[in-house]
């Protein structure tokens, strides 16, 4: 499989902790042409200075701001915000947890570019994965 076609998702503790065996981890993933993914972005300890600092390719919204968003919705506001900043830097945005169509809509209204949850699929096993995809 071609290394552009693997993520690897970290969370924003890890960067909390970079030491730097986690900083040569992230460089050599870069290195290798794997994307690097930032899950749960603005549930922790969002620093703004993780998305320069390390090779970051995508941020991914955390549900809880997706689980409840409605068109003119703090929530909805908050994920606008969060993909005009990530686009601004030249990164992509992933939503977790959709769920509805609406969900899905109100999303790539405000332009996230990739999503993920039950609304796509439960969770399978790699057999069904297999089938799946031919």
């Amino acid at each position: 499989m071609p290394a552009d076609c693997i993520a690897v998702e970290i969370t924003e503790g890890v960067l909390l902790d970079s030491n730097t065996a986690v900083i040569n981890f992230l460089l050599e993933f870069h290195d290798a042409g794997i994307q690097v993914a930032l899950d749960d972005f603005g549930t922790g300890y969002s620093s703004l200075s993780y998305l320069k600092k390390f090779d970051i390719d995508s941020i991914k919204i955390d549900r809880s701001f997706v689980q409840n968003i409605e068109f003119d919705s703090d929530n909805m506001v908050l994920c606008e915000a969060i993909i005009a900043m990530a686009h601004k830097l030249k990164l992509r945005v992933i939503a977790e947890g959709i769920e509805t169509q609406e969900q899905l809509d109100l999303l790539k209204f405000a332009g996230c570019d990739f999503g993920q949850g039950y609304f796509f699929s439960k969770p399978i096993s790699p057999e069904e994965f297999e089938k799946f995809t031919t």
